[in-house]
C-alpha cells in the first residue's frame, strides 16, 4: 500500500530523519542511512532538497520527545553540522549551476589576455599580441631560501645549481597542496623584469583551465595590483580580503553586457576552502608611510585563508627595507634570474612571428614565417654580437624595447646604451609618430619632452613615483606659462596619455610608463638646465643613483666625477666612469683607477679581519657578500656560471689571496683549482660530470657518507683538521666547474 505524501518537504524531510534514527540512531551508520533514503526518494526533487535540509533537520528535532535526551542533543549538534556543511556545498553547487564561477574566470581572462609591457608605448605599426604567443617562462632561483648554508628543501637535496636556479613558478603551484611553504611566495625583481606579466601568465592559465598542462590544482585567480588599492588597504578599517574581492575587484574587471551578483560567502568560502591562488602585484609601489599598514593587512589575510596561495612581487630593495615592527614575510622567496640566450631568442623569435603575422592579415604561410624569421635573426645577431645589447636584453623590458626599434626603423643599427634607447623612444612617441599619423597635437606644437623633463625631475624631489591630478595640473600649467606656451594644462596632459603613452593616468592619479622613464627625464632636464649641482647632495641615496647615472651618460662627466671623489662616493664614481663612453682627462682616469684599487682594497678590511681572527663561517659568509654584489646581485642570491668565468681577476685574487694567507696555504680557490684538476676536471668552464664533482666534493670536505653536506656545523670547520680546500664555500658550491676554471687562478 502506498503511503501519502507528507504535505510539505520539510515534514518528509522529517519523516526520513526519524526512519534514518531508527536504523542506527544518530550515529555515522544513521547518517548514511537517512542520506540514501533521500536520494531514494523521488518526492524530494534534488534541488528543493539542497535548499530545505537544514530546516527539516531543525523540524525533525521538535519531533524527537519520545526519543532519549542524549540521542536528542547529537540529533541537535549533527543537525548543525550537516546545516553548515551543506550551506557551503550548497552554495558552491549554485555557484557553478548559476554560472558565476565561468562568468568571473571569463572577465579575469580578458583583464589579462593582451601582452602590454609597462614601460614600452604603443607605436604605430606595432602590433599588441595575445600573452600567451609571447610569454617566455621566467627563470627563478630558489637560492633565497638558502642563507647561511642551510638545509635544501628536501625535493632539492640532491640536485645542482640547475635545478635550484632554473625553476618554473609552476613547480611551486603544483606542489603548493604538499608543500605549504609554497602556498607563500614572494617573487623579486628590479623594475622591468617581467613581474607583472608572470602574474598575468598565471591568472590566464588558470582562468581559462589551461593550469591543468602543469599537473596544478584547479584554483580560482584573483590578480590585485596594489598600486590601486593601496589608499584603501592604508585607512583605519580597510576591507577584509572577501570584501576587496566582492566589492572592488569584481567590479573593475572587463564585462560583456550587465555586471552579476557575487553570490553570497563566494569568495570567503573560496579562500577557506584553499580554492584560490591571490596574487599581490607590485609591494614597492606602496608608499612608504602605507607600507606597514599594507603589510599588516597582507598578513592578516595570509592568517586567517591559510589554505589559499598567496603570490606577492616586489622589487628587492622595497622588500628587504621595511619597518622591522610590520614586517612583510613570506615563507618562500624566490628572484627572478636574468633572460638568457635562449630566453632572449624565444622572445624575439615569437614576438615577430605576432608582428609579421598580424601585418599580413593574420596569414601563417611559409612566406610570412620566412620574413618573420629573418627579422628575428637580424636582431639577434646584433645584440648577441654587442655585449652592451646583451646586457641590456637581459631585462625583458629592454628587450621589447629594443625589438620595437628594431621594427621600427628596420636596417638601422641598434642604440649602444641604455639612453640611447629612451632617446629614441621618447623622440618617437612625441615627434616622429604623431608627425607620421598627421596628427593635429599639442605634443608637436610645444615642447612637450622638455614640459615631462620638468615634471620628470620634480617628481624625482619630491620622491613620487605618482603625483595626483590636482597636483599635476597646477604645475603644469606653471611650466607651460614659462615658456609662454598658449595650451591647457588639461588637454597637454591629456594627449600626452592618449597620444605618447608616456604618462599613464590611474584613477585621479598620473605616472610615468615605466620609473626608468621617470629617471631618464629628469637625468635630461638635469643636463637641459645644467642643475648639475643639484646631485651632489644626493650621492648616497639610493632613489637618486639611477637617475646620476643615466645623468653620467648623458654628460661628459668629468666634473661630476671629480665631485664623487672630493665627496668620498668612490663606488659611484667608478659605476659612472664604467658607464660613460666620453673621453676622460688622462689624469682624471689614472685617478680613478688608483681610487679603485684603494675602494677595492678598503672592500676586504672586514674579510680580512674575520680569517686572521679564524672566523672561518663569517669569513665565508662575507666571501660570497662580496662576489655576489660584485656582479651586481643581491645578497641571497646564486652566481650565473658567465659571472663567475668572467668576475673581475683582481678581486678574484684580492679573495683568495687573504684565504691563502690566514689559513697558510690549506683553503683557497687556488687551493680548490689545484684539487679540481686533480680529480681529473678540465678547465674549460663546463660542469665536469657527476663522478668527478662528487670526488672533489670529497676530497674538500663537503661530501660525507655518499651525501652532500648542507649545514656548517657539519663540516670539520677546523684549520688543523680539516682537509686542504674546504674553504670557501657559501654562495658558489653549486655551480661545478665554473669559477674553478678562471684564467686567473
Amino acid at each position: 500500500m502506498t503511503q501519502p505524501i507528507s504535505p510539505n518537504p520539510q515534514e518528509r524531510i522529517a519523516e526520513l530523519l526519524l526512519k534514518a534514527i531508527a536504523a542506527g540512531g544518530l550515529t555515522v551508520g544513521g547518517g548514511s542511512a537517512f542520506w540514501q533514503l533521500i536520494k531514494d526518494d523521488g518526492s524530494i526533487p534534488k534541488a528543493i532538497a539542497s535548499f530545505v535540509i537544514g530546516v527539516g533537520i531543525a523540524y525533525g528535532t521538535t519531533l524527537l520527545k519520545p526519543i532519549d535526551s542524549g540521542n536528542r542533543r547529537r540529533l541537535e549538534q549533527a543537525g548543525k553540522a550537516i546545516d553548515n556543511s551543506l550551506g557551503r556545498t550548497t552554495e558552491r553547487a549554485l555557484t557553478r549551476a548559476t554560472g558565476f564561477e565561468a562568468w568571473y574566470l571569463q572577465c579575469q581572462a580578458w583583464d589579462v589576455q593582451a601582452y602590454r609591457s609597462e614601460g614600452v608605448p604603443q607605436q604605430e605599426g606595432i602590433f599588441t599580441p595575445l600573452l600567451e604567443e609571447v610569454f617566455v617562462p621566467l627563470a627563478l632561483d630558489l637560492s633565497s631560501t638558502l642563507p647561511g648554508f642551510k638545509a635544501a628543501p628536501k625535493d632539492f637535496a640532491d640536485q645542482d645549481l640547475e635545478r635550484l636556479t632554473n625553476l618554473n613558478i609552476w613547480h611551486f603551484l603544483k606542489r603548493a597542496e604538499s608543500t605549504r611553504p609554497y602556498r607563500q611566495l614572494v617573487i623579486l625583481a628590479w623594475g622591468g623584469y617581467g613581474k607583472t606579466t608572470l602574474l598575468k601568465h598565471i591568472t590566464y592559465l588558470y582562468s581559462t583551465q589551461q593550469h591543468s598542462r602543469h599537473q596544478a590544482k584547479q584554483r580560482i585567480p584573483v590578480l590585485l595590483i596594489l598600486r590601486k588599492y593601496r589608499d584603501l588597504l592604508a585607512q583605519e578599517n580597510p576591507p577584509d580580503l572577501p570584501e576587496l574581492i566582492t566589492q572592488h575587484h569584481i567590479p573593475s574587471l572587463p564585462k560583456e553586457g550587465n555586471d552579476r551578483s557575487v553570490p553570497e560567502n563566494w569568495a570567503t568560502d573560496m579562500l577557506r576552502r584553499g580554492d584560490a591562488v591571490i596574487m599581490l602585484d607590485g609591494f614597492d609601489e606602496v608608499a612608504k608611510d602605507q607600507c606597514p599598514a599594507v603589510a599588516n593587512w597582507i598578513n592578516q589575510q595570509m592568517r586567517h585563508y591559510g589554505n589559499a596561495v598567496f603570490i606577492l612581487t616586489s622589487r628587492p630593495k622595497a622588500y628587504r627595507d621595511q619597518d622591522p615592527a610590520h614586517r612583510l614575510e613570506l615563507s618562500t622567496p624566490l628572484w627572478v634570474r636574468n633572460f638568457d640566450a635562449d630566453q632572449r631568442q624565444a622572445f624575439v623569435t615569437r614576438w615577430y612571428q605576432c608582428q609579421v603575422r598580424y601585418a599580413h592579415g593574420g596569414r601563417d604561410t611559409p612566406d610570412v614565417l620566412k620574413l618573420a624569421s629573418y627579422s628575428a635573426k637580424d636582431l639577434l645577431s646584433q645584440i648577441e654580437a654587442r655585449q652592451e645589447l646583451k646586457d641590456l636584453a637581459k631585462n625583458p623590458l629592454l628587450l621589447n624595447m629594443i625589438a620595437t626599434f628594431h621594427r621600427r626603423y628596420p636596417g638601422a643599427r641598434l642604440p649602444e646604451q641604455r639612453v640611447e634607447i629612451y632617446q629614441e623612444i621618447c623622440q618617437l612617441q612625441l615627434r616622429d609618430r604623431p608627425r607620421a599619423r598627421q596628427l593635429d597635437t599639442l605634443l608637436t606644437q610645444c615642447e612637450a619632452q622638455t614640459l615631462l623633463q620638468m615634471l620628470a625631475l620634480y617628481m624625482m624631489q619630491q620622491r613620487q613615483e605618482r603625483i595626483p591630478e590636482g597636483e599635476l595640473r597646477p604645475f603644469v600649467a606653471q611650466c607651460l606659462q614659462q615658456y609662454q606656451e598658449a595650451v591647457d594644462a588639461k588637454d597637454f596632459i591629456d594627449q600626452v596619455v592618449e597620444i605618447s603613452e608616456l604618462l599613464m593616468q590611474q584613477e585621479d592619479e598620473y605616472e610615468f610608463a615605466h620609473l626608468s622613464f621617470q629617471e631618464y627625464l629628469a637625468a635630461a632636464e638635469v643636463a637641459r638646465t645644467g642643475q648639475e649641482e643639484l646631485l651632489y647632495e644626493r650621492f648616497a641615496e639610493d632613489w637618486w643613483k639611477p637617475t646620476i647615472l643615466l645623468y653620467a651618460a648623458h654628460v661628459k662627466p668629468a666634473r661630476l666625477l671629480r665631485e664623487m671623489i672630493d665627496r668620498g662616493a668612490i663606488d659611484l664614481a667608478d659605476a659612472c666612469w664604467q658607464d660613460t663612453t666620453k673621453r676622460l682627462d688622462p689624469e682624471l682616469e689614472d685617478e680613478l683607477r688608483g681610487l679603485g684599487r684603494t675602494v677595492t682594497a678598503s672592500r676586504y678590511q672586514k674579510l680580512e679581519e674575520f680569517l686572521k681572527n679564524g672566523q672561518w663561517k663569517e669569513a665565508d659568509q662575507e666571501t660570497y657578500r662580496l662576489m655576489i654584489t660584485t656582479v651586481g646581485k643581491e645578497e641571497g642570491q646564486f652566481f650565473e656560471p658567465d659571472e663567475l668565468l668572467n668576475f673581475p681577476c683582481e678581486e678574484l685574487l684580492a679573495i683568495d689571496g687573504l684565504w691563502v694567507k690566514y689559513s697558510r696555504g690549506k683553503w683557497g680557490f687556488s687551493v680548490q683549482k689545484r684539487i679540481y684538476v686533480e680529480c681529473g676536471a678540465k678547465l674549460d668552464g663546463n660542469h665536469p660530470g657527476v663522478k668527478i664533482w662528487e670526488e672533489f666534493g670529497d676530497r674538500v670536505g663537503w661530501r660525507k657518507d655518499g651525501g652532500w653536506i648542507y649545514r656548517y656545523d657539519s663540516l670539520t670547520n677546523d684549520l688543523s683538521l680539516s682537509p686542504e680546500g674546504e674553504f670557501p664555500l657559501e654562495g658558489w658550491r653549486w655551480v661545478g666547474g665554473s669559477l674553478l676554471s678562471h684564467r686567473d687562478l
